[in-house]
């Protein structure tokens, strides 16, 4: 009998300090199968096969199935927090604009920072004998504000145990949804305003009030230097007024949409649509080195009452909070 089939599934597994599939993984390694029928499956896949529980596709199972034996019960909380992970990456733009991501363990997060003058943007020659030029890298004065996002899943066994699993994964999917979108806001604040550190955007507007010109995107790309406007997150009536400019609606331009789907952007830089950003406003950045998520752990859920089949409230949450890093690598536009 294979390993993965003599586990004991239990509580402590969301316990140890790593995610449940982790856990899994530390019981029942995935490099054990290679070469067999189950590769490609990691440990937490392999306790689905092994428990014959199908959560997506025609035919998928009811939720019940979860709760035949108690063994199969501990797998619960983990399918919710891959069904609303998967929510939050079919609506992820953060990886269009995030630099790095740090894991914390602890609500407590300082970050480091470093203010080139002009000076220090540009490697002098160094003669023999003189001192190398210096670049201060120290931590930030305030924390990184984190914070918990998520929603409260409100529903009976009863009224959900003979739903189909593919049913519940969209409801599920929804709640990823809405935390993405959240922390996509939380974002385009930290850029607007500031991580509390005295670093809030700097602000130009368009050189005819109220109407952005082409001329104006070429002064802001031009504005960037030393660093480069790759992104540009703008709110959707910002977003219609540049894809409504001339220069972004010529011949090649459409004929490359109407093949590919893709729009032509400014520069190149990617272009994002978000609400997030305030109306007549589009925020330009280098993603390279503007900004900064901190995460402390995944998506969790309260696995002792899904466990327990007590739904009636279990709350799924995600923790994160975001840091600049250069300041001057991001910049805003307005109307």
């Amino acid at each position: 009998m294979a390993v993965y089939e003599n586990i004991k599934l239990e509580k402590g597994l969301y316990t140890t300090g790593k995610s449940f599939t982790e856990a899994l993984e530390a019981l029942d390694p995935s490099e054990n199968y290679i070469g067999t029928e189950l590769e490609g499956l990691d440990a937490y896949q392999r306790q689905l096969k092994r428990f014959s529980i199908k959560v997506s596709g025609k035919g998928s199972d009811r939720v019940e199935k979860f709760f035949k034996t108690s063994d199969s019960a501990a797998l619960f909380p983990e399918y919710i927090s891959r069904a609303v992970r998967a929510g939050i990456d079919e609506n992820n733009l953060l990886d269009k604009i995030v630099a790095t991501t740090t894991n914390v363990e602890a609500l407590d997060y300082r970050t480091i920072t470093s203010v080139p003058s002009e000076e220090d943007k540009t490697l002098v020659l160094v003669n023999e004998g003189e001192a190398i030029p210096e670049t201060q890298v120290k931590t930030q004065e305030n924390l990184v504000k984190l914070h918990k996002r998520g929603r409260m899943l409100v529903a009976s066994y009863e009224a959900i145990r003979f739903q189909r699993l593919d049913l519940f994964t969209v409801t599920l999917r929804q709640i990823g949804a809405y935390i993405a979108k959240t922390q996509l806001k939380d974002a385009v604040d930290v850029l607007m305003n500031g991580d509390g550190n005295d670093n809030a955007i700097a602000v130009s507007t368009v050189a005819a009030e109220g109407t952005l010109a082409y001329g104006d995107l070429v002064d802001f790309w031009n504005s960037f230097d030393p660093y480069t406007l790759n992104c540009i997150i703008a709110s959707p009536s910002m977003t219609s007024q540049i894809l409504k400019l001339s220069e972004m609606r010529d011949a090649t331009a459409g004929l490359n949409f109407h093949s590919t789907g893709n729009l032509v952007t400014p520069f190149g830089a990617e272009l994002v649509k978000s609400s997030a950003v305030a109306e007549n406003k589009l925020i330009g950045l280098d993603r390279t080195c503007a900004l900064e998520l901190v995460t402390a752990g995944g998506v969790t859920t309260e696995f002792d009452k899904l466990i327990d089949r007590q739904l009636e409230r279990a709350a799924i949450t995600s923790i994160a909070g975001f840091a600049k890093i250069y300041t001057p690598a991001s910049k805003a536009l307005s109307l």
